[in-house]
């Protein structure tokens, strides 16, 4: 079975606020797009694995822009659907110091949220594939989403695909009548790679690590704190043979300490944890540090701390580029793994 990966979800359009104005400053608008899923395909694709992003877009200039623009990371476009009647809009505006960034959302009713289950030969999709991946934004979009995205992971349970998870909760997208714990424990349950942030976890499924506040950090995340967020999900959760969680501290807009941690079920492995000064883009990095991680698992199978390390560099690196897609190479994330390129690095 070749190595390639499907990724499944909803690309949007994404309009930001240039030179960190507020959006209520802005005459114009930066062009470009938007989407967990495809933010994945992109940074896979870059390293060399080939890739076939699912979705759906209308028949327009804009959807036919952002389908170019995939094809140019050669991203595999040849299962997407056409139908509906807009793109769903992200639309940013990147916070500074004190200030954060903020992201607003206009995608009620996109082709993606109204296509129909039936569209999809998942069988077919599938078919010579190694790994799928889903993230809990896509069955919070809506009912019929959700269906997809079930009858997804089913199959690729049927096939013996790989299917990996990000939780990537958002309240604000919960809206038709289900609660995030109802719809993504099924799912999640029939997950083999299992990745959140340092909050994910306690917002689904209510497992927390004890005595820890995101608020109170200050910047500095211990990571030995979330092993027993790992255990708890593991026994959750026993498919899952590997539980990852993103760890953030925010000192503020422009400066954040960066690291992950990896659980396999026998084994508590932590990363590096890196210094970012200076933020250029923070909005994709949960995104490249899993397209890394998949890439890792991949190219390392028997070296999960490797895996790990490669995709907390992949996700530094990611900060320092404007856009949602990491423009960056193997060769690059490995110099900054070996710390040959300049920068902050705790160690």
């Amino acid at each position: 079975m070749m190595n390639k990966v499907v990724t499944f979800g909803e690309i949007m359009l994404r309009l930001g606020a240039p030179d960190y104005l507020r959006l209520v400053q802005s005459h114009q608008l930066d062009v470009s797009f938007a989407g967990a899923e495809a933010n994945v395909a992109v940074s896979l694709s870059n390293y060399g694995i080939p890739t076939d992003y699912i979705t759906c877009l209308p028949q327009n200039p804009m959807a036919e822009k952002c389908l170019r623009e995939l094809r140019s990371y050669q991203v595999g476009t040849s299962h997407v659907q056409r139908g509906g009647k807009r793109m769903g809009i992200l639309f940013l505006e990147t916070g500074s110091n004190v200030r954060p960034s903020q992201v607003y959302y206009d995608r009620d009713y996109s082709a993606f949220a109204t296509m129909s289950p039936n569209q999809l030969d998942w069988k077919g999709i599938l078919g010579d594939t190694r790994w799928l991946h889903w993230t809990g934004i896509t069955p919070a979009l809506s009912e019929n989403a959700a269906q997809m995205c079930r009858q997804a992971i089913a199959t690729a349970n049927e096939m013996g695909v790989t299917v990996s998870c990000d939780i990537n909760y958002r309240d604000n997208l919960w809206n038709y009548g289900k609660t995030a714990t109802e719809v993504m424990s099924e799912l999640v349950a029939k997950s083999d790679v299992i990745l959140g942030n340092e909050e994910d976890c306690e917002k689904v499924f209510g497992i927390k690590p004890l005595g820890f506040d995101a608020e109170q950090t200050k910047g500095q995340v211990e990571q030995t704190s979330f092993a027993s967020v790992c255990k708890q999900m593991m026994g959750r959760f026993p498919r899952c043979k590997k539980m990852v969680v993103t760890l953030r501290g925010s000192i503020n807009a422009n400066q954040n300490t960066w690291s992950g941690v990896l659980y396999d079920g026998r084994t508590f492995m932590q990363s590096r944890s890196y210094l970012i000064t200076d933020i250029v883009d923070r909005v994709g990095g949960g995104d490249s540090f899993m397209g890394g991680l998949i890439y890792g698992l991949l190219t390392y199978p028997d070296n999960d701390q490797k895996a790990l390390e490669f995709a907390v560099a992949a996700s530094c690196l990611k900060h320092s580029i404007k856009g949602d897609y990491n423009q960056v190479t193997v060769k690059e994330v490995e110099s900054l793994m070996a710390g040959s390129v300049s920068g902050r690095v705790k160690r």
